[in-house]
């Protein structure tokens, strides 16, 4: 009660105090609990419901933006901490970088909550109006963050649902659907509210009956029984390759011979796999220099092997992923999703033009993009899409309609987000795939984790963090496609701006503290 107390109408007009900005950043900490691997949304829920109260009784746009700042500075900073922890791989080069890194990834998430404030107070003022359209307008500003300048929808306010029941939202609303349940709960509580009380008890108990709702539905889409799995047998393959030594040269031919011990183990009480799945830039060769790589391989495993790998054409680099058989090489497929400043340098090309070619990947610096998503279809298995380590954080690059993959495949290389919380969020982000689309995701991770993960996001098998080892796994059979699959991110989107008119035009009620 002694925080609620400083919410007090000198902190409303302009920049509040810097305690009360303090508080703020608390709040947006707390808000991030509500992530993997922490998991505790009911947090998230009060964290944004309070962030949601000062912004519903700020005075002016000024002021509810600065509370919106603080609140998303702290939320960045813990729920992306992970950032700093590939400038550590090699600290005495780059380590100097890591404080600058998540400085500028917590300020840069942080904006995208404070426009949302200035515009709530500023396009729909009054109590509770601008509380109200400043949730809704999150839910936007989540949706954006999937788009402005290559998009990095990490850590959205829905992703806290992942783990529950509710989570099963996403096969009809998508992530952003999700983000409009987080956020709905917490704005409720305005409504209906008597002066001088929060929460009104009202808007706090529809806000439970919408969880509930959300649960309940949840509940019941799990309950329907899983179509049969194919009779595929899949095995997933993580070797454990410490990214500090990954490319060096002794430590290279250690984790290449365990890729392949670990690929040809013969179990007398399972039937030898279709296809074997290495994690993504899993070898220290070129594509191009592998020779007769493809058929050894193929030979000693006793099995095709999809691998991710890199490959050259002319002077530009590829991250790619293709199949090594008995019959060569298959499809290529080239990543095309890249992660700016730690794959290719944005513009660089275009820098090249005037002569700087030091951050040009048409020069060999950085990787150069593919053309887009794809559907492989490999000898003996479904069609596959696949999905190389950031790429499954994008739902938009999912394929639905007539080119509808059978299952998905993520390849990825967590070595580089340490071991606190980017795998587990990334992972998180897969299952989330898999629900949105409605299609089994097999994960290939190098340092962990790898992971089973069926039609619904369920995990049927994983292997933990920094572990050498194998899953062993029949494929998963795939659900029709999803109501979100064939309309995609629209209707959540339509209602998160319906909702956002209806407070804009709704009756103002004078602010009573």
């Amino acid at each position: 009660m002694a925080a609620l107390s400083a919410f007090t109408p000198s902190s409303r007009r302009g920049r509040p105090s810097w305690a009360m900005l303090a508080l703020g950043v608390g709040l947006g900490a707390m808000a991030a609990l509500g992530q993997a691997p922490w998991d505790l949304w009911p947090l998230t829920l009060l964290a944004l419901a309070l962030l949601c109260r000062q912004v519903a009784r700020a005075e002016t746009p000024r002021a509810a933006a600065w509370h919106a700042f603080a609140a998303g500075l702290g939320h960045f900073a813990l729920a992306m901490a992970w950032i700093v922890e590939p400038f550590l791989v090699e600290p005495e080069t780059y380590g100097w970088m890591a404080p600058f890194a998540l400085v500028l990834t917590a300020a840069g998430g942080a904006l995208f909550w404070t426009v949302p404030a200035w515009l709530a107070v500023r396009l729909a003022p009054g109590f509770p109006r601008q509380g109200l359209g400043f949730a809704a307008l999150m839910v936007l500003s989540d949706w954006m963050r999937g788009w402005i300048f290559t998009g990095l929808p990490w850590a959205l306010a829905g992703h806290v649902w992942i783990d529950t029941p509710a989570g099963q939202v996403a096969a009809t609303l998508g992530a952003i659907g999700l983000s409009g349940l987080t956020m709905l709960a917490a704005a409720l509580p305005l409504c209906f509210r008597r002066p001088g009380r929060f929460p009104a008890l009202p808007g706090t108990v529809l806000a439970a009956l919408v969880v509930a709702t959300a649960w309940s539905a949840g509940l019941a889409r799990l309950a329907q029984p899983l179509p049969p799995d194919t009779g595929l047998r899949l095995r997933l393959i993580q070797p454990d390759a410490t990214q500090a030594l990954k490319w060096d040269p002794w430590w290279s031919e250690v984790f290449f011979r365990r890729l392949l011990d670990l690929s040809a183990i013969r179990d007398p009480d399972l039937p030898p796999p279709d296809a074997v799945i290495w994690p993504e830039t899993a070898v220290n060769f070129l594509l191009e220099q592998s020779g007769t790589a493809s058929q050894d391989i193929a030979a000693y495993v006793g099995a095709p092997v999809v691998l991710g790998i890199q490959r050259v054409e002319g002077s530009r680099y590829f991250n790619s992923l293709t199949e090594f058989s008995a019959e060569g090489i298959g499809p290529v497929y080239d990543k095309f999703h890249l992660v700016p400043f730690g794959e290719y340098t944005p513009w660089g090309d275009m820098m090249a033009q005037f002569g700087i070619r030091a951050f040009a990947a048409q020069h060999g610096f950085g990787y150069s993009a593919g053309p887009g998503p794809q559907v492989m279809r490999l000898p003996g298995l479904p069609p596959m899409q696949p999905l190389i380590c950031y790429e499954a954080v994008f739902s938009h690059h999912l394929i639905a309609g007539e080119n509808r993959p059978g299952w998905l495949l993520q390849v990825t290389n967590d070595a580089w987000f340490g071991q606190l919380s980017g795998p587990w969020q990334h992972l998180a982000q897969a299952r989330l795939r898999a629900i949105e689309s409605g299609l089994p995701l097999m994960r290939a991770a190098n340092t962990g984790v790898s992971a089973v993960i069926d039609a619904r996001g369920a995990l049927r098998a994983t292997l933990g963090l920094n572990r050498a080892g194998r899953i062993d796994t029949a494929l998963p059979a795939a659900l029709p496609p999803t109501p979100w699959s064939q309309l995609g991110d629209w209707p959540a989107v339509a209602m998160a701006l319906a909702a956002f008119l209806l407070a804009a035009l709704g009756p103002r009620r004078k602010l009573r503290s």
